[in-house]
Protein backbone atom coordinates (compact mmCIF):
# COMPACT_ATOMS: atom_id res chain seq x y z
CA UNK A 1 0.00 0.00 0.00
CA UNK A 2 1.20 3.49 -0.86
CA UNK A 3 2.61 5.41 2.11
CA UNK A 4 0.09 8.25 1.77
CA UNK A 5 -2.85 5.85 1.79
CA UNK A 6 -1.34 4.08 4.80
CA UNK A 7 -1.05 7.37 6.65
CA UNK A 8 -4.66 8.25 5.81
CA UNK A 9 -5.93 4.84 6.99
CA UNK A 10 -4.05 4.93 10.29
CA UNK A 11 -5.09 8.54 10.96
CA UNK A 12 -8.74 7.68 10.30
CA UNK A 13 -8.54 4.61 12.57
CA UNK A 14 -6.82 6.54 15.36
CA UNK A 15 -9.53 9.21 15.28
CA UNK A 16 -12.24 6.53 15.59
CA UNK A 17 -10.42 4.88 18.48
CA UNK A 18 -10.17 8.20 20.33
CA UNK A 19 -13.89 8.79 19.74
CA UNK A 20 -14.87 5.28 20.88
CA UNK A 21 -15.59 6.10 24.55
CA UNK A 22 -17.90 8.92 23.51
CA UNK A 23 -20.03 6.99 21.00
CA UNK A 24 -23.48 5.66 22.04
CA UNK A 25 -22.69 1.95 21.98
CA UNK A 26 -25.09 -0.25 23.92
CA UNK A 27 -25.65 -3.96 24.33
CA UNK A 28 -29.10 -5.43 23.70
CA UNK A 29 -31.00 -6.77 26.68
CA UNK A 30 -30.65 -10.56 26.74
CA UNK A 31 -33.76 -12.77 26.90
CA UNK A 32 -33.45 -16.54 27.37
CA UNK A 33 -36.62 -17.78 25.63
CA UNK A 34 -38.88 -16.75 22.75
CA UNK A 35 -41.87 -17.42 25.01
CA UNK A 36 -41.03 -14.25 26.95
CA UNK A 37 -41.44 -11.99 23.93
CA UNK A 38 -45.23 -11.44 24.17
CA UNK A 39 -44.86 -9.80 27.58
CA UNK A 40 -42.08 -7.57 26.24
CA UNK A 41 -44.17 -6.57 23.23
CA UNK A 42 -47.18 -5.78 25.41
CA UNK A 43 -45.03 -3.68 27.72
CA UNK A 44 -44.04 -1.63 24.66
CA UNK A 45 -47.68 -1.34 23.47
CA UNK A 46 -46.93 -3.39 20.35
CA UNK A 47 -49.86 -5.50 19.18
CA UNK A 48 -48.86 -6.08 15.53
CA UNK A 49 -45.50 -7.63 14.65
CA UNK A 50 -43.57 -8.63 11.54
CA UNK A 51 -41.34 -11.70 11.83
CA UNK A 52 -38.53 -11.73 9.25
CA UNK A 53 -36.97 -15.14 8.63
CA UNK A 54 -36.12 -17.55 5.80
CA UNK A 55 -37.83 -20.60 4.36
CA UNK A 56 -35.31 -23.04 5.81
CA UNK A 57 -35.94 -21.83 9.35
CA UNK A 58 -39.69 -21.80 8.78
CA UNK A 59 -39.73 -25.28 7.25
CA UNK A 60 -37.82 -26.65 10.25
CA UNK A 61 -40.59 -25.34 12.48
CA UNK A 62 -38.24 -23.15 14.47
CA UNK A 63 -40.64 -20.20 14.51
CA UNK A 64 -43.54 -22.34 15.74
CA UNK A 65 -43.02 -21.71 19.47
CA UNK A 66 -42.85 -17.96 18.89
CA UNK A 67 -45.91 -17.94 16.62
CA UNK A 68 -47.90 -19.93 19.18
CA UNK A 69 -46.81 -17.63 22.02
CA UNK A 70 -47.86 -14.57 20.03
CA UNK A 71 -51.21 -16.11 19.08
CA UNK A 72 -51.89 -17.12 22.69
CA UNK A 73 -51.30 -13.50 23.73
CA UNK A 74 -53.57 -12.10 21.00
CA UNK A 75 -50.67 -10.38 19.23
CA UNK A 76 -51.23 -10.15 15.49
CA UNK A 77 -48.26 -11.12 13.36
CA UNK A 78 -47.15 -11.68 9.79
CA UNK A 79 -44.17 -13.75 8.65
CA UNK A 80 -41.84 -12.76 5.82
CA UNK A 81 -39.84 -15.92 5.04
CA UNK A 82 -38.22 -15.16 1.69
CA UNK A 83 -34.86 -13.89 3.02
CA UNK A 84 -31.93 -15.36 1.08
CA UNK A 85 -28.45 -16.28 2.34
CA UNK A 86 -27.05 -12.84 1.50
CA UNK A 87 -30.11 -10.60 1.94
CA UNK A 88 -30.88 -8.35 -0.99
CA UNK A 89 -32.51 -4.99 -1.51
CA UNK A 90 -35.48 -6.91 -2.94
CA UNK A 91 -35.86 -8.85 0.31
CA UNK A 92 -35.97 -5.58 2.24
CA UNK A 93 -38.50 -4.05 -0.16
CA UNK A 94 -40.80 -7.07 0.16
CA UNK A 95 -40.55 -7.15 3.97
CA UNK A 96 -41.19 -3.40 4.10
CA UNK A 97 -44.37 -3.80 2.05
CA UNK A 98 -45.63 -6.53 4.38
CA UNK A 99 -44.84 -4.37 7.45
CA UNK A 100 -46.86 -1.49 6.01
CA UNK A 101 -49.78 -3.68 4.92
CA UNK A 102 -50.25 -4.95 8.48
CA UNK A 103 -49.44 -1.57 10.01
CA UNK A 104 -46.89 -3.26 12.28
CA UNK A 105 -45.23 -1.69 15.29
CA UNK A 106 -42.26 -4.01 15.82
CA UNK A 107 -39.89 -6.31 13.93
CA UNK A 108 -38.49 -9.66 15.02
CA UNK A 109 -35.49 -10.90 13.04
CA UNK A 110 -35.58 -14.68 13.45
CA UNK A 111 -32.79 -16.77 11.97
CA UNK A 112 -29.16 -16.39 11.02
CA UNK A 113 -27.36 -13.18 10.31
CA UNK A 114 -29.11 -12.81 6.97
CA UNK A 115 -32.59 -12.63 8.50
CA UNK A 116 -31.46 -10.33 11.29
CA UNK A 117 -29.65 -8.06 8.82
CA UNK A 118 -32.77 -8.00 6.64
CA UNK A 119 -34.79 -7.01 9.72
CA UNK A 120 -32.35 -4.21 10.54
CA UNK A 121 -32.38 -2.87 6.99
CA UNK A 122 -36.18 -3.02 6.92
CA UNK A 123 -36.23 -1.02 10.14
CA UNK A 124 -33.87 1.52 8.59
CA UNK A 125 -36.19 1.95 5.59
CA UNK A 126 -39.14 2.45 7.95
CA UNK A 127 -37.19 5.07 9.86
CA UNK A 128 -36.11 6.82 6.63
CA UNK A 129 -38.79 6.03 4.04
CA UNK A 130 -37.51 8.52 1.48
CA UNK A 131 -33.94 7.25 1.44
CA UNK A 132 -32.59 4.18 -0.35
CA UNK A 133 -30.42 1.63 1.40
CA UNK A 134 -27.54 2.51 -0.92
CA UNK A 135 -27.54 6.03 0.47
CA UNK A 136 -27.32 4.64 4.03
CA UNK A 137 -24.23 2.51 3.39
CA UNK A 138 -21.16 3.41 5.36
CA UNK A 139 -21.08 4.92 8.82
CA UNK A 140 -23.74 6.87 10.72
CA UNK A 141 -26.13 7.43 7.82
CA UNK A 142 -29.35 6.24 9.52
CA UNK A 143 -29.45 8.53 12.55
CA UNK A 144 -33.13 7.91 13.30
CA UNK A 145 -34.88 5.65 15.78
CA UNK A 146 -36.09 2.34 14.37
CA UNK A 147 -39.29 0.53 15.37
CA UNK A 148 -38.81 -1.92 18.24
CA UNK A 149 -36.27 -4.42 16.91
CA UNK A 150 -35.80 -7.87 18.45
CA UNK A 151 -33.25 -10.44 17.27
CA UNK A 152 -33.67 -14.20 17.70
CA UNK A 153 -30.50 -15.88 16.40
CA UNK A 154 -30.93 -19.49 15.29
CA UNK A 155 -27.23 -19.82 14.53
CA UNK A 156 -24.42 -19.21 16.97
CA UNK A 157 -22.04 -17.22 14.88
CA UNK A 158 -23.05 -14.04 13.14
CA UNK A 159 -23.29 -11.85 16.23
CA UNK A 160 -25.80 -9.73 14.31
CA UNK A 161 -28.02 -9.68 17.40
CA UNK A 162 -25.46 -7.39 19.09
CA UNK A 163 -24.08 -5.26 16.30
CA UNK A 164 -24.76 -1.90 14.70
CA UNK A 165 -24.24 -3.31 11.19
CA UNK A 166 -26.51 -4.69 8.49
CA UNK A 167 -24.91 -6.20 5.41
CA UNK A 168 -27.03 -6.01 2.25
CA UNK A 169 -26.50 -7.10 -1.35
CA UNK A 170 -27.70 -4.90 -4.19
CA UNK A 171 -30.12 -7.03 -6.18
CA UNK A 172 -28.92 -5.62 -9.51
CA UNK A 173 -25.15 -5.12 -9.22
CA UNK A 174 -24.57 -7.92 -6.62
CA UNK A 175 -22.40 -5.46 -4.71
CA UNK A 176 -22.46 -6.25 -1.00
CA UNK A 177 -22.19 -3.34 1.42
CA UNK A 178 -22.59 -2.59 5.11
CA UNK A 179 -24.84 -0.05 6.83
CA UNK A 180 -23.42 0.91 10.23
CA UNK A 181 -25.27 3.02 12.76
CA UNK A 182 -26.25 2.77 16.42
CA UNK A 183 -30.04 2.62 15.90
CA UNK A 184 -29.50 -0.76 14.17
CA UNK A 185 -28.46 -2.43 17.44
CA UNK A 186 -31.45 -4.61 18.46
CA UNK A 187 -33.18 -3.69 21.71
CA UNK A 188 -33.46 -7.35 22.73
CA UNK A 189 -31.43 -10.45 21.84
CA UNK A 190 -33.11 -13.80 22.51
CA UNK A 191 -30.47 -16.47 23.27
CA UNK A 192 -32.73 -19.52 23.23
CA UNK A 193 -30.81 -22.79 22.61
CA UNK A 194 -34.01 -24.63 21.69
CA UNK A 195 -34.22 -22.74 18.39
CA UNK A 196 -30.73 -23.92 17.42
CA UNK A 197 -31.02 -27.68 18.04
CA UNK A 198 -32.27 -28.42 14.51
CA UNK A 199 -29.33 -26.64 12.92
CA UNK A 200 -27.48 -29.09 10.62
CA UNK A 201 -23.87 -29.91 11.57
CA UNK A 202 -22.39 -28.12 8.55
CA UNK A 203 -24.18 -24.87 9.40
CA UNK A 204 -23.32 -25.29 13.09
CA UNK A 205 -19.66 -25.52 12.09
CA UNK A 206 -19.66 -22.64 9.61
CA UNK A 207 -21.50 -20.24 11.91
CA UNK A 208 -19.33 -21.24 14.85
CA UNK A 209 -16.26 -20.46 12.76
CA UNK A 210 -17.90 -17.15 11.88
CA UNK A 211 -18.06 -16.29 15.59
CA UNK A 212 -14.43 -17.35 15.95
CA UNK A 213 -13.47 -15.03 13.09
CA UNK A 214 -15.29 -12.14 14.76
CA UNK A 215 -13.46 -12.71 18.02
CA UNK A 216 -10.04 -13.16 16.41
CA UNK A 217 -10.26 -10.16 14.09
CA UNK A 218 -11.57 -7.95 16.90
CA UNK A 219 -8.72 -9.05 19.19
CA UNK A 220 -5.81 -8.65 16.76
CA UNK A 221 -6.88 -5.25 15.45
CA UNK A 222 -5.47 -1.92 16.57
CA UNK A 223 -8.66 -0.47 18.09
CA UNK A 224 -9.26 -2.78 21.01
CA UNK A 225 -10.33 -1.83 24.51
CA UNK A 226 -10.02 -3.80 27.71
CA UNK A 227 -13.67 -4.76 27.43
CA UNK A 228 -13.49 -5.92 23.80
CA UNK A 229 -10.35 -7.96 24.50
CA UNK A 230 -12.07 -9.67 27.42
CA UNK A 231 -15.16 -10.37 25.30
CA UNK A 232 -13.05 -11.81 22.48
CA UNK A 233 -11.04 -14.05 24.80
CA UNK A 234 -14.22 -15.29 26.50
CA UNK A 235 -15.76 -16.07 23.12
CA UNK A 236 -12.70 -17.98 21.93
CA UNK A 237 -12.61 -20.11 25.09
CA UNK A 238 -16.28 -20.98 24.71
CA UNK A 239 -15.91 -21.83 21.01
CA UNK A 240 -12.95 -24.16 21.48
CA UNK A 241 -14.70 -25.83 24.43
CA UNK A 242 -18.15 -26.23 22.84
CA UNK A 243 -18.23 -26.04 19.04
CA UNK A 244 -17.12 -29.60 18.37
CA UNK A 245 -19.70 -30.90 20.87
CA UNK A 246 -22.47 -28.86 19.24
CA UNK A 247 -21.33 -30.13 15.84
CA UNK A 248 -21.38 -33.80 16.91
CA UNK A 249 -24.42 -33.61 19.20
CA UNK A 250 -26.81 -30.94 18.06
CA UNK A 251 -29.27 -31.66 20.86
CA UNK A 252 -26.76 -30.83 23.59
CA UNK A 253 -28.44 -27.74 25.02
CA UNK A 254 -25.45 -26.79 27.18
CA UNK A 255 -23.14 -26.67 24.18
CA UNK A 256 -25.78 -24.82 22.16
CA UNK A 257 -26.30 -22.26 24.91
CA UNK A 258 -22.55 -21.74 25.29
CA UNK A 259 -22.17 -21.22 21.55
CA UNK A 260 -24.94 -18.61 21.61
CA UNK A 261 -23.06 -16.85 24.41
CA UNK A 262 -19.82 -17.09 22.44
CA UNK A 263 -21.47 -15.52 19.42
CA UNK A 264 -22.91 -12.76 21.60
CA UNK A 265 -19.55 -11.95 23.22
CA UNK A 266 -17.77 -12.02 19.86
CA UNK A 267 -20.43 -9.68 18.50
CA UNK A 268 -19.91 -7.29 21.40
CA UNK A 269 -16.16 -7.35 20.71
CA UNK A 270 -16.24 -6.61 17.01
CA UNK A 271 -19.04 -4.04 17.32
CA UNK A 272 -16.53 -1.71 18.92
CA UNK A 273 -13.19 -3.02 17.65
CA UNK A 274 -14.25 -3.92 14.10
CA UNK A 275 -13.14 -6.83 11.96
CA UNK A 276 -10.54 -7.09 9.17
CA UNK A 277 -9.61 -8.44 5.77
CA UNK A 278 -11.18 -11.85 6.36
CA UNK A 279 -14.57 -10.17 6.43
CA UNK A 280 -13.84 -7.78 3.58
CA UNK A 281 -12.86 -10.61 1.23
CA UNK A 282 -15.68 -12.86 2.48
CA UNK A 283 -18.28 -10.15 1.85
CA UNK A 284 -17.13 -9.77 -1.75
CA UNK A 285 -17.45 -13.54 -2.27
CA UNK A 286 -20.91 -13.55 -0.74
CA UNK A 287 -22.07 -10.67 -2.89
CA UNK A 288 -20.72 -12.05 -6.17
CA UNK A 289 -21.25 -15.79 -5.77
CA UNK A 290 -23.65 -16.07 -2.82
CA UNK A 291 -21.06 -17.99 -0.78
CA UNK A 292 -22.44 -18.28 2.79
CA UNK A 293 -20.66 -15.73 4.93
CA UNK A 294 -19.66 -18.04 7.78
CA UNK A 295 -18.23 -20.59 5.35
CA UNK A 296 -16.23 -17.93 3.52
CA UNK A 297 -14.82 -16.65 6.81
CA UNK A 298 -13.88 -20.17 7.91
CA UNK A 299 -12.05 -20.87 4.66
CA UNK A 300 -10.18 -17.56 4.71
CA UNK A 301 -9.22 -17.16 8.36
CA UNK A 302 -5.93 -19.15 8.44
CA UNK A 303 -4.74 -17.65 5.14
CA UNK A 304 -5.20 -14.08 6.37
CA UNK A 305 -3.64 -14.76 9.78
CA UNK A 306 -0.58 -16.27 8.12
CA UNK A 307 -0.25 -13.27 5.82
CA UNK A 308 0.06 -10.91 8.80
CA UNK A 309 3.23 -12.69 9.92
CA UNK A 310 5.09 -11.58 13.01
CA UNK A 311 2.85 -8.52 13.43
CA UNK A 312 0.23 -10.74 15.12
CA UNK A 313 2.39 -13.33 16.88
CA UNK A 314 2.08 -11.70 20.30
CA UNK A 315 -1.70 -11.47 20.16
CA UNK A 316 -2.18 -14.89 18.58
CA UNK A 317 -0.05 -16.38 21.35
CA UNK A 318 -2.56 -15.05 23.90
CA UNK A 319 -5.42 -16.48 21.87
CA UNK A 320 -3.61 -19.82 21.74
CA UNK A 321 -3.60 -19.92 25.55
CA UNK A 322 -7.33 -19.12 25.64
CA UNK A 323 -7.96 -21.89 23.09
CA UNK A 324 -5.90 -24.45 24.97
CA UNK A 325 -3.41 -24.68 22.10
CA UNK A 326 -0.47 -23.37 24.14
CA UNK A 327 0.43 -22.28 27.64
CA UNK A 328 2.01 -19.09 28.94
CA UNK A 329 5.52 -20.56 28.71
CA UNK A 330 5.23 -21.47 25.02
CA UNK A 331 7.46 -19.25 22.81
CA UNK A 332 5.40 -16.57 21.12
CA UNK A 333 5.98 -17.63 17.51
CA UNK A 334 5.30 -21.28 18.35
CA UNK A 335 2.10 -20.43 20.20
CA UNK A 336 0.89 -18.30 17.27
CA UNK A 337 1.59 -21.18 14.89
CA UNK A 338 -0.24 -23.56 17.24
CA UNK A 339 -3.30 -21.32 17.18
CA UNK A 340 -3.42 -21.16 13.40
CA UNK A 341 -2.90 -24.94 13.24
CA UNK A 342 -5.74 -25.42 15.73
CA UNK A 343 -8.04 -23.48 13.39
CA UNK A 344 -6.92 -25.64 10.47
CA UNK A 345 -7.56 -28.79 12.53
CA UNK A 346 -11.03 -27.50 13.35
CA UNK A 347 -11.73 -26.92 9.67
CA UNK A 348 -10.65 -30.48 8.83
CA UNK A 349 -12.88 -31.95 11.54
CA UNK A 350 -15.83 -30.02 10.14
CA UNK A 351 -15.12 -30.86 6.51
CA UNK A 352 -14.40 -27.25 5.56
CA UNK A 353 -11.98 -27.00 2.65
CA UNK A 354 -9.54 -24.34 1.46
CA UNK A 355 -11.09 -23.34 -1.87
CA UNK A 356 -14.07 -21.47 -3.27
CA UNK A 357 -14.75 -23.16 -6.63
CA UNK A 358 -17.00 -20.35 -7.85
CA UNK A 359 -14.16 -17.82 -8.15
CA UNK A 360 -13.38 -16.77 -11.71
CA UNK A 361 -10.00 -15.26 -12.48
CA UNK A 362 -11.52 -12.41 -14.48
CA UNK A 363 -13.61 -11.37 -11.44
CA UNK A 364 -10.68 -11.03 -9.05
CA UNK A 365 -9.74 -7.37 -9.70
CA UNK A 366 -13.36 -6.31 -9.14
CA UNK A 367 -13.68 -8.43 -5.98
CA UNK A 368 -10.42 -7.09 -4.57
CA UNK A 369 -11.60 -3.55 -5.30
CA UNK A 370 -14.77 -4.18 -3.29
CA UNK A 371 -12.76 -5.65 -0.40
CA UNK A 372 -10.33 -2.73 -0.43
CA UNK A 373 -13.17 -0.22 -0.48
CA UNK A 374 -14.91 -1.92 2.45
CA UNK A 375 -11.85 -2.38 4.64
CA UNK A 376 -9.78 0.73 4.05
CA UNK A 377 -9.68 3.01 5.95
CA UNK A 378 -12.29 1.66 8.42
CA UNK A 379 -10.85 -1.65 9.61
CA UNK A 380 -7.88 -1.25 12.00
CA UNK A 381 -6.04 -4.31 10.69
CA UNK A 382 -2.56 -5.28 11.96
CA UNK A 383 -1.04 -4.99 8.47
CA UNK A 384 -2.52 -2.74 5.79
CA UNK A 385 -3.07 -4.09 2.27
CA UNK A 386 -4.39 -2.48 -0.89
CA UNK A 387 -6.49 -4.07 -3.62
CA UNK A 388 -3.48 -5.51 -5.47
CA UNK A 389 -2.27 -7.21 -2.29
CA UNK A 390 -5.76 -8.49 -1.46
CA UNK A 391 -5.96 -10.19 -4.86
CA UNK A 392 -3.56 -12.87 -3.61
CA UNK A 393 -6.24 -14.29 -1.30
CA UNK A 394 -8.63 -14.91 -4.17
CA UNK A 395 -5.97 -16.76 -6.12
CA UNK A 396 -5.22 -18.91 -3.08
CA UNK A 397 -8.89 -19.86 -2.83
CA UNK A 398 -9.17 -20.93 -6.46
CA UNK A 399 -8.87 -24.62 -7.29
CA UNK A 400 -5.14 -25.21 -7.47
CA UNK A 401 -5.20 -26.69 -10.97
CA UNK A 402 -7.03 -23.63 -12.31
CA UNK A 403 -4.41 -20.98 -11.66
CA UNK A 404 -0.77 -20.20 -11.30
CA UNK A 405 0.69 -17.23 -9.50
Amino acid sequence: MHIIKKLYCRTFQTALKIALPFLPYRNPEVVNSVTKLPDILKSKQCSRVLIITDQGVRNLGLTRRLEQALADSAITFAVYDKTVANPTTENVAQALEMYRELDCQAIIGFGGGSSIDCAKATGARIAKPRQSLAKMKGILKVRKKLPLLIAVPTTAGTGSETTLAAVITDGVTRHKYAINDFPLIPRYAVLDPKVTVSLPPAITAATGMDALTHAVEAYIGNSTTRGTRENALHAIRLIFENLETAYNDGKNLTARQNMLRASFYAGCAFSKSYVGYVHAVAHSLGGEYNVPHGLANAILLPFVLESYGSAVHKKLARLAVAAGAADKTTPRETAARNFIDAIKDMKRKFGIGDTVPEIRKEDIPKLAHYADKEANPLYPVPVLMDAAELETFYYKLMKKEEHTL
